[in-house]
């Protein structure tokens, strides 16, 4: 109630002698009370302001130019009669013989069809899985680190530092490892490689036909990644051993490219669909936890065991214009950053052995900054593509105000400008490495804790998937139902070498939780309190 007093307003009003009743020949009074006219500059919220300023000029063409050629056209048209309109229509049409009408008909329709069929076909996004293990493989934090201990591998030392990296990592309670990497003889072996990787892949792909109603043998394009496990055969030859898939297909396995393999191989099928026209193309990611794990000392190397868990998914893509209305998603945009050149980026991640010839991958302490680095580069080279005019606007502008009166003796050099890519997309799923990266990029993209909820659950849930988690992300948007038509989603990932990518999806339709999901028990659960 005090918080509203300044809204009112009182006045008192004399009413007069009365001149009947108990106060009969004495002045009465009464108080009236109004609310007061609001402060309108104190109320206006400045994000509506900048909102206003957006629509403004990204709209600024149509709304000078469209009263004006109204205004011009209701002008011409109101100085001529009906009669006179029709006499000009009549005297414009008759002027030209039937051989020129019909030249400049076949001009006309040449010219738009050479357009038309030279136009890239739109890559449609028709459905994906996402694999979920069996509950028999979910570990506790408590449970991992004691089966570390059981396991006879690592020290007192080595299981205290994992320990306090898996508490502080935002991984929970329920996420997925091979029960190999606990047990006493070695884990990495191509027996257990491919005993993991047919669960995890074939699981997978098996949901994505079941919901796409797609025969494998429909399918023209498969293209496979896993950074670690290379087997020969390759794991694209084991799919195709599987489900009997066709001769002439193409396929494609790529290893060692990291945890942003999953966009490269997007863009890898894109090319292929855009060469091979109705065509259906399939892409797999995944990593094998047990093939990775590592049994040694060396800190730095870890890492890995304490952030990667179990996951694989499988997308089913079309350019086939009549699956038009089928399909989920279209793709819009990939952009792909590689700082390969740069030898601290190169050895940011990297797979060596120790002093005990063990094998593993050693993480830079430079990692975040790295990472940074790279992001800054790709989101660079997207920007132009997906931000509004308005803020490409504002963001030289501010550019240059910082370069001409920003660099002043004695004053702080001032923050640069982060454009607000919330302008750009409505959601975001962001590669789930750790809480600390996660963190490190809300920070400089200045994102809010609802865009990176995605993220943080599905690090939550899963644990970090490699380059299957953006897809883990994803799915969680749909069982919240979230996904609605016209809706950006940006995809963007991290991995080795070092490489940050991203892929830019618009959604067909509203999508509204699918009878497959690997979040449905669960995510009346999410977001926690935790996160």
């Amino acid at each position: 109630m005090a918080g509203e007093q300044h809204l009112l307003s009182t006045e008192i009003v004399n009413r007069g002698i009365e001149s009947s009743g108990p106060d009969a020949g004495s002045l009465t009074f009464s108080v009236r009370v109004r609310r007061r006219l609001p402060d309108f500059v104190q109320s206006v919220n400045l994000k509506y302001v900048k909102l206003g300023y957006h629509y403004l000029i990204n709209h600024g063409i149509y709304l000078a130019t469209v009263p004006l050629l109204v205004l011009v056209f209701s002008a011409e048209l109101g100085s001529l009669s009906r009669e006179e309109l029709w006499r000009k229509l009549w005297d414009s049409t008759t002027g030209y013989d039937l051989a020129t009408v019909l030249a400049s008909l076949g001009v006309l329709v040449f010219t738009l069809s050479v357009f038309f069929l030279s136009k890239p076909r739109p890559i449609y996004l028709l459905d994906f899985a996402c694999y979920r293990p069996h509950d028999d493989l979910k570990v506790t934090k408590e449970q991992f680190i004691e089966m570390a201990r059981k396991s006879g591998k690592f020290n007192e030392a080595s299981l205290e530092f994992q320990k306090r990296i898996v508490e502080s990592s935002g991984i929970g309670d329920e996420t997925y490892v091979p029960k190999s990497i606990m047990s006493p003889e070695n884990t990495a072996t191509m027996k257990e490689g491919r005993a993991e990787a047919s669960m995890v892949m074939f699981g997978a792909l098996d949901e994505l036909f079941e919901k796409t109603k797609i025969r494998p043998k429909d399918v023209g394009i498969l293209v496979v990644n896993c950074s670690i496990f290379n087997p020969t055969p390759s794991l694209s030859a084991m799919i195709i051993n599987h489900y009997k898939m066709r001769g002439n297909i193409l396929s494609f396995n790529l290893g060692g490219m990291g945890c942003s393999a999953g966009i490269i191989s997007l863009d890898l099928a894109r090319d292929m669909l855009h060469s091979n026209p109705n065509s259906y193309a399939v892409v797999v990611s995944t990593e094998m936890v047990g093939f990775n794990w590592y049994p040694g000392k060396e800190r730095s190397m870890m890492i890995p065991n304490c952030f990667f868990r179990m996951g694989c998914s499988a997308v089913l893509l079309s350019n086939r214009r009549r699956d038009y209305a089928r399909a989920k998603y279209r793709l819009e945009h990939i952009v792909r950053t590689h700082k390969g050149a740069d030898d601290r980026s190169f050895r940011s991640v990297y797979q060596e052995e120790d002093d005990q010839r063990f094998k593993g991958l050693k993480i830079s302490k430079n990692l975040v900054e790295i990472g940074a680095d790279a992001l800054k580069t790709n989101i660079t080279t997207l920007g132009p593509l997906v931000l509004p005019f308005s803020e490409q606007l504002y963001f030289f502008a501010t550019l240059i105000w910082r370069h001409l009166f920003g660099s002043g003796r004695g004053s702080q050099p001032e923050k640069p400008y982060i454009p607000d890519y919330k302008l750009a997309f409505e959601h975001f799923c962001v590669h789930a490495a750790s809480k600390t990266v996660l963190d490190e990029l809300q920070r400089n993209l200045e994102l809010s804790e609802k865009n990176m909820e995605t993220s943080r659950a599905t690090l939550h849930r899963f644990g970090n998937t490699s380059s299957s988690s953006i897809w883990y992300e994803l799915a969680y948007l749909e069982a919240k139902e979230r996904i609605k038509r016209g809706d950006r989603v940006w995809q963007i990932s991290f991995g080795s070498g070092f490489k940050c990518n991203s892929a830019v999806w618009r959604s067909m339709r509203r999508v509204w939780s699918p009878s497959r999901n690997p979040w449905l028990d669960c995510i009346d659960r999410y977001p926690p309190e935790a996160l």
